[in-house]
């Protein structure tokens, strides 16, 4: 098995490609080791000394460093981490598996979300994914749309520019309705 790697805007935050799918469909955000349970690949990647956040994409694993710590020196243990679960045969999840791409909206406002959410979908996830991250939609409310960012994404230097350079003005430029574009944790 070879896995490759992929520097993202994040210096924290390499990406890993082990060549095969890692989750279908979907994303898992682990940002913590408590929050891995429900994944026994996260859960090995944890377990590397400097490991600080785990994200799973459809064919790629994003993991985040501690700010001190070298790439250098987790970089082997987590390419070892990945191979041993892949060879292993286990499940990358158990129980649910991936989360929603996007919360759930009705009322006034559906039709506007139907379209905030298309546009995430079509223009800004696949570009997003290209750096180890996700963005998901939780929130439409008097024009702000909420976005929450994870993977290389959440902590990324360039993530406010991303959001207010790249997204509002292409939410606005297509949605009249949108006037500004805010993170959530």
């Amino acid at each position: 098995m070879f896995i490759q790697t992929e520097s993202t805007p994040n210096p924290a935050t390499l990406k890993f490609l082990p060549g095969q799918s890692v989750l279908g469909a979907g994303t898992a955000d682990f940002p913590s080791p408590d929050t891995a349970g429900k994944s026994p690949l996260a859960s090995r990647i944890f377990g590397v000394d400097g490991v600080t956040g785990v994200f799973l994409g459809s064919d790629f694993v994003t993991v985040t460093k501690e700010e001190n710590t070298a790439w250098e020196h987790v970089k082997p243990a987590i390419l070892g981490a990945i191979m041993e679960h892949f060879q292993s045969g286990a499940p990358v999840m158990e129980g649910e598996g991936a989360q929603p791409a996007h919360a759930e909206h009705d009322g006034p406002d559906a039709a506007i979300v139907g379209q905030i959410k298309e546009l995430l979908d079509t223009r800004v996830r696949p570009a997003v994914a290209q750096d180890g991250g996700d963005i998901t939609f939780h929130g439409f409310e008097r024009g702000v749309v909420y976005l929450h960012m994870q993977g290389a994404c959440a902590g990324c230097p360039s993530s406010t520019l991303t959001l207010k350079m790249g997204i509002e003005n292409l939410l606005r430029h297509y949605i009249p309705e949108v006037t500004e574009v805010r993170p959530v944790a």
